[in-house]
């Protein structure tokens, strides 16, 4: 062990001993530096866990469970206002506040601590840089009282989704903080960032309206540019996601890297020892500290990422539910789900299979096999359109049938067998079409994968407010000023809508579009169309090669994708991914399972990956509050806390992972009645033969 490595050991846990001291005239350790990265100066705020915390803004558990906090001005609140409902919206956002699912009992801020769960600490938030990106990100480091700097940790939480800095506040952040450790987060580059074109105003990092170019982000526009733009199109918005002319996740790795790093900037300044002049002394460092690379969805495909692409030993262990991977096409190994049929097609990307679900999921919301039995089926999308879509796929030749409930049952067809998505999704992807979920992440992520700029207006879509006919309007200011606090990240959201302006008559909001091709009401299908014809890279219709701009927007958009495409390779660390066999985003066969298999041909016998797939879970917990999904399923926020503990009692007392397995769960079939542990079967130490997922002769075997 070398001096720097042995005073960084023992020197936060005595400062008796000078020789670690550089006073003593020992210079071997370093100054705390700001890191090079940061962008202007870091704000630096301490919150009294009485008045304010970390966690829930001052709410506390019942706070987060009851009504949203309002504005005491709501044309201009103030940062501590649009934190507060940031916060509050971003943790309900994950987790399932409602009465017998589980919170307060299983999990939330009240779990494991005292009274509500306030937690006192200091937060740190900054801008930061990734070399070649055009945007900045933003970085955030809690730090709570409770930290030890005697036995130092860390873990990080990259925001789900496309949401803001406080996207991983209630998943995280949240086992983190209760846990003593330092949390770390990051947007990676996708949050609000929403640019007002028609009156140039954007979001600060803490939130506050700006004509100034302290914002968050602002499109890439000259004065004259933006005037020439809003005098055709009015009243629209750059989205920082969609249009900052970068492609964000191709970075998510070194995002959650550069929180990582900040966030030892950030304890050092707290817990470091003097080192003269008023500065501080790296006294925790990776060396002594346990790191945890964590969160859910986009988040917890960022830490993977992160764990693929550490070359310093910044991170111990990953643990990461859901997690948005893409992983890198290996067909030399199949899948295959009890005695079913191997799949070979698998690792498609988000935007192959997530542009399918966009053209065909609204006609097979209508197929017998699950048009009554899905929950909330037609509540946000009339059957109506559904029956419209169906028309419109027919007569292009993209279903076949001779009545809707024949088209919608071959629409089904074509997700389930030609693009790998499970049965046990089926149910939950109406209510996931009603929500919008694969439109708004279909032209989200083709105009990022693209790089493409706000006025380039991808297949024809831009974002806008709207009235009830669909036709575009000014946000209402109330709305915009809370566009921090209330918006994902990822249109429609917060009042903005996606807008398709080569719709027949005018530009009308997505969901009641009339399509040009059909002169029917089919939820804009020619753009949704466009967008998938961009993700195969031909035309979907006819099958042809797409040709000039198309075509090249196309190859650009291939080379965002294989920009994300993940290695496999974690270096040997152990890691624990939970994800639910139900999961109607992000489909298991393309994401969880492929990269479990690809890791074990990349890794072998090296490999410390353990891949749990929970029955009975899927994507969105915050689903789970609704009658009909409620009783269904159960929260896979308490496996993902159960993989946190794993990982955490494998790093620092040395107890083995369990190996992959399928948990077998038994949802409570009544909403009126309270989930409790017959509900929730634990992650077996030593699961029965016939549960154990096994990799073996070029095929990934997951039980029924």
């Amino acid at each position: 062990m070398n001096p720097i490595t042995l005073c960084a050991l023992i020197g936060a846990a005595s400062v008796a001993l000078t020789a670690c001291n550089s006073d003593s005239g020992n210079t071997s350790q370093s100054f705390n530096e700001l890191p090079d990265f940061i962008l202007g100066d870091v704000q630096q705020t301490m919150y009294d866990g009485i008045t304010d915390d970390l966690l829930t803004a001052g709410l506390g558990a019942s706070g987060l469970a009851g009504a949203a906090p309002a504005f005491t001005d709501p044309l201009n609140p103030g940062a501590r206002d649009l934190r507060r409902l940031a916060i509050y919206n971003n943790y309900r956002a994950l987790v399932d506040t409602a009465p017998g699912g589980g919170y307060g009992t299983f999990f939330g801020p009240a779990v494991g601590s005292s009274g509500e769960g306030l937690i006192a600490g200091h937060e740190f938030i900054a801008r930061a840089s990734v070399p070649g990106a055009r945007s900045p990100i933003t970085l955030m480091a809690q730090v709570p009282d409770s930290f030890d700097p005697g036995s130092p940790c860390m873990v990080t939480a990259p925001s789900s989704g496309s949401r803001g800095i406080y996207g991983a506040i209630g998943t995280a952040g949240g086992w983190g903080l209760k846990k003593g450790c330092a949390v770390v987060y990051t947007d990676k580059g996708t949050g609000t960032g929403a640019h007002n074109l028609a009156t140039n105003t954007a979001q600060r990092i803490d939130g506050t309206l700006t004509s100034e170019d302290d914002a968050m982000f602002r499109a890439d526009l000259s004065a004259a540019e933006r005037e020439a733009f809003n005098s055709q199109w009015p009243d629209r918005f750059a989205w920082k996601h969609a249009h900052s002319g970068d492609n964000p996740e191709a970075d998510w790795g070194q995002h959650v890297l550069q929180s990582i790093r900040f966030g030892f900037y950030a304890l050092n300044q707290l817990h470091g020892e003097a080192g003269g002049e008023g500065r501080r002394l790296n006294t925790i460092t990776p060396d002594n500290t346990l790191v945890i690379a964590s969160s859910v969805s986009n988040g917890g495909g960022a830490s993977v990422r992160a764990a693929e692409q550490d070359t310093e030993g910044l991170i111990d262990g990953i643990a990461v539910s859901e997690p948005n991977l893409n992983p890198t096409v290996d067909r030399s190994f199949s899948i295959r789900q009890g005695e079913g049929p191997a799949l070979a097609e698998h690792s498609r990307s988000l935007l192959d299979y997530t542009t399918a679900l966009a053209v065909y999921q609204g006609c097979a919301n209508l197929a017998p096999a699950i048009s009554a039995e899905a929950p909330l089926n037609g509540v946000f999308v009339p059957p109506v359109v559904g029956e419209a879509i169906c028309a419109s796929l027919a007569n292009k030749g993209l279903v076949t049938g001779a009545t809707t409930e024949d088209r919608a049952t071959d629409a089904l067809r074509i997700l389930n067998e030609e693009f790998g998505i499970q049965p046990e999704q089926n149910l939950l992807a109406p209510v996931h079409f009603g929500l919008a979920v694969a439109q708004s992440i279909s032209m989200t992520y083709a105009n990022a994968y693209g790089e493409a700029d706000v006025e380039d207006r991808v297949c024809g879509l831009s974002l806008a407010a709207t009235d009830a006919s669909g036709a575009v309007i000014p946000l209402a200011g109330a709305a915009e000023a809370a566009l921090f606090s209330a918006s994902n990240g990822i249109p429609p959201t917060a009042g903005v809508n996606i807008v398709y302006d080569n719709a027949e008559g005018q530009p009308t909001n997505l969901n009641a579009s009339v399509s040009a091709s059909s002169s029917q009401a089919d939820y804009g299908l020619d753009a949704l169309l466009c967008l998938r014809g961009l993700a195969a890279g031909a035309d979907p219709v006819s099958g042809a090669a797409l040709t000039g701009e198309q075509a090249e927007l196309a190859e650009e958009i291939a080379e965002g994708i294989a920009a994300v495409r993940a290695t496999g390779n974690l270096q040997g660390k152990p890691a624990v991914f939970v994800t639910g066999r139900a999961d109607a985003i992000l489909p298991i066969n393309h994401t969880s399972r492929p990269y479990y298999g690809l890791n074990q041909q990349v890794e072998g016998d090296r490999s410390q990956l353990r891949y749990y797939e929970i029955l009975n879970a899927h994507h969105l917990d915050v689903l789970n509050g609704l009658a009909g999904v409620g009783n269904r399923y159960v929260p896979l926020h308490h496996y993902y806390f159960q993989a946190l503990d794993l990982v955490w009692n494998h790093l620092s007392g040395q107890q083995p992972l369990p190996p992959s397995q399928v948990v077998r769960t038994t949802p409570r079939g009544d909403m009126a009645t309270p989930l409790d542990e017959t509900h929730l079967t634990p992650i077996a130490m030593t699961p029965d033969d016939s549960d154990r997922i096994l990799f073996a002769d070029g095929e990934l075997r997951i039980p029924e």
